[in-house]
């Protein structure tokens, strides 16, 4: 499965690129582009008695026009609305010639009760809000609920960014070509596509491999060749070993979590680290997780010196104020240490340790900057997000995405910028948008069990970036499989299916 992500200009570009390299034309990449749109509705709504094809001026309109032929060419009774000639000797221009179906004005607009709309307006180069005819169509459309079929992207989302602009077409298909887009995936943008279908038009592989794309769609395909596979010889240390710490005795529930996330993932040894007053609450919860007594810096210290974890979780129910930021900076600088086995991979910061540097987070950002600092992940939703980075919250002309991209690259950290749509974002400008979440996760708990499992994942080598997107999947593959009356407690063991159907995928792959 593909998974790039290509901006506007950066599908224009793959255009320009396959174009240069023939043997297809612009108009060759047009008509392979309209006939997948046609054949789809053939084949979904065959017993369409009616089709109304809304062409732009622009490349969208000229796929357009393609169906449009097509489909009036299969018996259908086709009618085109058009919001503007194509530039003349465009390709557009070529496609329009081509149809034998003389186009009405779009203003004229009039559908009836039962027909079928094909929105070939503007798709995913639109920049400027929906207005005048085009919105009225909108309008129109929807009063009436007919199933709109959208070429490339419904007209009026970005493709860039999934925003609205004005207004847009609620499609039930929308047919892509080469890659999805941003807009795609991210909200609002999502849940105006309906089903998604990816059309194959002869823009090689190779050719978006010049590109240098750096966004994607988070699947396994994107990680699934960094998945951990124990070796023959494998024991539990081998595996990886993480520390996960606790609150105090009435807010151990969220470490146990993260922990046990943490063990199903995959990880060898893991140890609650409570402190004195909840270690009775903690020990009579626990069986196969480990629980050791932490109650400052110099206990955490020693207990890495002694059992060499590889990964933290920091935030989870620990509380909010000066020794979390203590205990964050000191595992921070763990890499400055002279004695290896004192030093940290990597660390993930949820809940309580986001909001525990709102006031200073400039502190955490200087301290995951310095050499040999441990790996840093670091999972907010919306409002800890804000409370850490209020000035790249507060930015309007910024998409969930750039958001993400900019927070990380000040954090030096990955970033999980939770929610239906989360980015996963690396400091590097690497991003992923996670597309299989499902409103059954949004439930207490669960993002507990998300840094368990990022933990897990890490602890046992894989890349901070592709570990935590692999997370993020099979956090969100758990949650949509279980479905309704799904708890935080149903994920760990939720897992297991969803992690023996990667380890077939990754034992198969090269």
């Amino acid at each position: 499965m593909s998974n790039e992500l290509l901006f506007p200009a950066e599908m224009s570009e793959a255009d320009r690129l396959t174009i240069a390299a023939g043997p297809a034309d612009g108009i060759g990449l047009m008509r392979r582009a309209g006939e997948a749109v046609a054949a789809e509705i053939l084949k979904r709504y065959p017993s369409a008695t009616h089709v109304h094809v809304l062409c732009g001026p622009g490349n969208n309109g000229g796929d357009g026009y393609v169906v449009a032929r097509i489909l009036a060419g299969s018996g259908v009774g086709t009618t085109i609305w058009a919001s503007g000639a194509p530039r003349p000797e465009s390709d557009a221009a070529l496609a329009a010639a081509e149809c034998p179906i003389k186009p009405r004005p779009l203003s004229d607009f009039d559908a009836e009760a039962g027909s079928i709309v094909v929105d070939a307006l503007y798709g995913a180069g639109l920049s400027k809000p929906l207005s005048g005819d085009a919105a009225k169509a909108v309008d129109a459309v929807m009063a009436l609920c007919l199933p709109v079929v959208a070429v490339d992207l419904p007209s009026g989302v970005s493709g860039a960014s999934g925003e609205i602009l004005g207004t847009a077409f609620r499609a039930e298909l929308t047919v892509t070509f080469a890659r999805k887009k941003p807009g795609h995936l991210l909200l609002p943008g999502r849940g105006q596509c309906g089903e998604i279908v990816l059309a194959d038009i002869g823009i090689a592989d190779g050719i978006i491999a010049q590109l240098a794309v750096a966004t994607f769609e988070n699947v396994p395909g994107l990680w699934v060749r960094e998945l951990p596979v124990p070796a023959v010889d494998a024991h539990k240390y081998k595996r990886g070993h993480v520390g996960v710490f606790s609150g105090g005795p009435s807010a151990t529930g969220a470490a146990r979590l993260s922990a046990l996330a943490s063990a199903r993932s995959g990880a060898g040894a893991v140890t609650v680290l409570s402190p004195g007053n909840a270690m009775q609450v903690n020990a009579t919860h626990l069986t196969s997780i480990m629980l050791r007594k932490i109650d400052d810096v110099a206990d955490v210290e020693e207990f890495v010196g002694e059992r060499r974890p590889s990964v933290f979780v920091l935030g989870p129910g620990f509380g909010i104020g000066e020794k979390t930021r203590i205990f964050g900076l000191a595992l921070l600088a763990s890499g400055q240490s002279q004695d290896a086995a004192a030093q940290v991979d990597g660390l993930v910061f949820d809940a309580d340790a986001i909001t525990s540097f709102r006031e200073a987070p400039d502190v955490l950002f200087e301290a995951a900057r310095r050499p040999n600092a441990p790996a840093l992940v670091m999972t907010p939703h919306e409002g800890e997000f804000g409370r850490l980075f209020p000035d790249i919250a507060d930015d309007k002309t910024l998409s969930k995405l750039a958001k993400a991209r900019a927070a990380a690259a000040r954090a030096n950290a990955v970033i999980v910028y939770k929610g239906a749509d989360t980015v996963i974002a690396a400091p590097d400008g690497k991003a992923a948008i996670n597309s299989n979440g499902a409103p059954w996760l949004a439930t207490a708990g669960s993002g507990d069990v998300l840094s368990g499992i990022v933990a897990g994942l890490l602890a046992q080598g894989m890349p901070a970036f592709e570990g935590t997107c692999a997370a993020v999947w099979l956090h969100a593959e758990a949650g949509s499989r279980s479905g309704p009356g799904l708890i935080a407690e149903d994920l760990p063991l939720a897992l297991l299916p969803v992690l023996r159907e990667l380890f077939d995928a990754r034992t198969a792959v090269p």
